[in-house]
């Protein structure tokens, strides 16, 4: 993940690398960019969680998806 600055000087919503997430980088197969902003991966997630394939999610992967539930869904995922 990276974090940027907008000009302004606020801070930017943070990215992420898509290939570093298996189920993410699939979730978002149709979309051809190599990173997306954590609060449309938290959505994506959710809206299409149906599709992750959480037996096999890494270890990695796993630990995201708390980050992103913690950040962006009051650590709740509405799955």
């Amino acid at each position: 993940m990276i974090h940027s600055e907008h000009p302004s000087g606020q801070r930017a919503i943070p990215t992420i690398e898509l290939k570093r997430y298996p189920n993410l980088r699939l979730l978002a197969w149709q979309l051809h960019q190599d990173w997306m902003p954590e609060d449309e991966a938290f959505s994506l997630y959710e809206r299409e969680w149906r599709h992750v394939d959480t037996a096999n999610l890494t270890a990695d992967e796993q630990a995201l998806i708390e980050h992103l539930t913690a950040c962006y869904g009051q650590g709740v995922m509405n799955v």
